[in-house]
């Protein structure tokens, strides 16, 4: 007989916004990172160097893919690990570039296109972090109720209910490079963006003031998101965020390695820069394989 637990259905509007800030990721964060690439700055606040852009929009189209699965889930559970950093970083961008308005291309005499953009960037996270905020109130206020057809480990489908007991624990031996992974982000972010006069100047090659906190959001909900998957205990319910996690890493390093020459790599932070990105790398392939494994299981036992 199938286990029952309490969950949240999940909310249209959270699936909703989801698709959307999917959609503006891919084109967005694709043109950040192919200009950042081709070695041009187009980020929306002026920038001393093209590699910071590019890691903002590098991050943007990693995590793309992930948004447009949230749909598959029923529950609110299995897609809060990605969710709560999503509301992290538009929330956060969103502040980083009111805070920072006196480095936005239009209010910097930039080139008309990217003086648009800046104006379209700004009007666009603040619609859509309201939006963020409102999905999460609308989300929380849907009641908890018995979800069935759980307690099995998971088969890959997106569809099943979260379990009773995890579908798919996380091994023992992966909680603590995890807890270490998670605070080293959350860590890091957090002082980028409370104290980026201090922490800027210690990444490993030049930023502002506005690329050092908006690194640092990103490296915030990268730790929230990693620390929120320690704490779900159960592979099944991230699946979405183990989507993210190895397309972001993966996006990041092209970026890094183009401009491979601006980041001073014998340094520090430029070491511990490599083995963070790394990290998140090995995390989301493991992470799937380990979910994959669990699938043959059940199935060997059905």
């Amino acid at each position: 007989m199938s286990d029952t637990m309490e969950g949240r259905e999940l909310s249209p509007a959270v699936v909703i916004l989801s698709g959307v800030v999917g959609g503006i990721s891919l084109a967005v964060g694709g043109l950040l990172a192919a200009t950042s690439v081709l070695g041009y700055r187009a980020g929306a606040w002026v920038s001393p160097e093209a590699l910071s852009p590019g890691l903002v929009g590098a991050a943007m189209l990693g995590v793309a893919p992930a948004l447009f699965t949230i749909g598959r889930a029923r529950v609110w559970e299995e897609v809060r690990s990605l969710a709560l950093p999503l509301a992290t970083v538009l929330v956060g961008l969103f502040a980083v570039s009111l805070l920072n308005a006196d480095s936005l291309q239009a209010f910097h005499g930039g080139p008309i296109f990217l003086a648009l953009f800046s104006l379209g960037w700004v009007a666009t996270l603040g619609a859509l972090a309201l939006a963020a905020v409102g999905c999460l109130a609308a989300q929380y206020r849907k009641p908890l109720r018995p979800v069935r057809g759980a307690g099995e480990p998971d088969t890959g489908n997106d569809t099943g209910g979260t379990p009773a007991r995890p579908a798919a624990p996380l091994p023992g031996w992966s909680k603590p490079p995890l807890a270490v992974l998670g605070s080293a982000w959350l860590g890091i972010g957090a002082g980028l963006l409370a104290f980026p006069d201090f922490w800027g100047p210690l990444l490993p090659w030049t930023v502002n003031r506005a690329d050092a906190q908006g690194l640092g959001v990103w490296a915030l909900s990268l730790g929230v998101g990693v620390l929120a998957s320690l704490a779900e205990d159960d592979l099944a319910r991230t699946r979405p965020a183990l989507r993210a996690v190895p397309a972001v890493a993966l996006a990041t390093a092209v970026v890094l390695a183009v401009h491979a020459g601006s980041v001073d790599w014998a340094s520090g932070p430029g070491i511990s820069l490599a083995a963070l990105v790394t990290g998140l790398f090995a995390t989301g392939i493991s992470g799937q394989w380990l979910l994959s494994r669990a699938g043959r299981r059940s199935a060997e036992g059905t």
